[in-house]
C-alpha cells in the first residue's frame, strides 16, 4: 500500500480548550502516521488565521500539514497574500476549494468556482504547492445535472489541480461510477475517496443534509433503530465504514481521506481493522 495516500482532515479549534482538545487528538493519530493533515478554512477568510496557527503548530511538530483555502468571499489581494504567508512558511500542500458564502455576506467575491482559485495558484505560484480539489462522486449539491457536474470537475483539473478528495459518501458504487465517468472524460487524477466515520447519527444526517452526501435508506433506517443506544450505533458504523473502506481499497482506490471531526477514536479504530499502521 505504499503507492497510496492515507490522511486525515482537522478543522480549527474555535476556544483554548478546542486547541488542547486538537492536540491530544493529534498526538493519538499521529501514531498512525498519515501522509498529511488537512485543516479546513472558513468561507471567506472567516477562520483564516485559526487555520494558519494549526496548520504552523502541525508542521512544528515535524507532521506534514495542509491547508484548505476557499475562495468565495475573497478577492485575489488577500488569496496572493495567504499564499505568500504559506510558502513563507514552507508549506507545499493546499486542498483548493470553492467554499459556501458566510450568512450575511452578499459579496461572493473575486472567483467564483474552484477552478478559477486553481488557476490563480498556479499563475502566482506555479509548481510550488501540491494543490488537491474536491470532487462528488453523488454530485454536487448545487449541479443542475451530472454532466455539468463531471464538466466543472474537469475544469479544475485542467486548471492545475494534482488530485482530489472525495465528498465522503456511503455507497462505494457512487464512487466507482463516478471514477469511470472521469475516465470517459479524460481525468486522469487520482481521486481519493473521503471517509466519514459513523458515531452519532443526528449529528451525521444534520451534516449530510447540508453537503448533499446520501445516506442511503436502508443505512438510516438501521442507525435510527439504536434510537440512543450510542454504543451500537459505533459499533454498527465501525463495521460498516470499515467493509467501505475495504471494498474501496480492494477496488483500487488510491488512498482514504479520513473526516476526524477533531476526534480520534474512530479515525483509530478503522485504520488499524485495516492493517494501516
Amino acid at each position: 500500500m505504499n503507492d497510496r495516500t492515507f490522511s486525515m482532515e482537522f478543522f480549527p479549534p474555535k476556544t483554548d480548550e478546542g486547541v488542547l482538545k486538537l492536540r491530544e487528538t493529534r498526538k493519538q493519530l499521529t501514531q498512525l502516521r498519515p501522509e498529511f493533515f488537512s485543516v479546513t478554512f472558513g468561507a471567506g477568510g472567516s477562520t483564516r488565521d485559526r487555520t494558519l496557527e494549526t496548520v504552523l503548530e502541525i508542521q512544528g511538530e515535524g507532521l506534514a500539514a495542509a491547508p484548505h483555502l476557499s475562495c468565495i468571499g475573497s478577492t485575489r489581494a488577500n488569496i496572493r497574500e495567504i499564499l505568500e504567508v504559506y510558502k513563507a512558511h514552507g508549506i507545499r500542500h493546499i486542498v483548493a476549494l470553492r467554499g459556501d458564502l458566510p450568512s450575511g455576506v452578499a459579496d461572493p467575491g473575486e472567483f467564483r468556482y474552484a477552478n478559477e482559485l486553481v488557476a490563480f495558484i498556479r499563475q502566482e505560484s506555479g509548481d510550488w504547492f501540491t494543490i488537491e480539489v474536491a470532487a462528488y462522486p453523488e454530485m454536487h449539491p448545487q449541479a443542475r445535472n451530472w454532466r455539468e457536474d463531471i464538466q466543472n470537475f474537469k475544469r479544475k483539473v485542467d486548471a492545475g489541480a494534482d488530485a482530489a478528495i472525495t465528498q465522503y459518501f456511503f455507497n462505494a458504487d457512487a464512487y466507482f461510477n463516478f471514477l469511470d465517468e472521469c475516465a470517459e472524460n479524460d481525468i486522469h487524477i487520482p481521486i481519493v475517496p473521503g471517509i466519514m466515520p459513523i458515531s452519532n447519527y443526528a449529528q451525521l444526517a444534520r451534516f449530510s443534509t447540508m453537503c448533499g452526501a446520501e445516506i442511503p435508506r436502508w443505512l438510516a433506517r438501521k442507525l435510527e433503530s439504536y434510537y440512543d443506544d450510542t454504543a451500537s450505533i459505533k459499533a454498527f458504523g465501525l463495521d460498516f465504514v470499515t467493509g467501505l473502506c475495504e471494498r474501496l481499497l480492494e477496488g483500487g482506490a488510491p488512498g482514504l481521506h479520513f473526516y476526524t471531526l477533531n476526534q480520534a477514536g474512530a479515525t483509530s479504530t478503522i485504520w488499524q481493522r485495516l492493517g494501516l499502521d
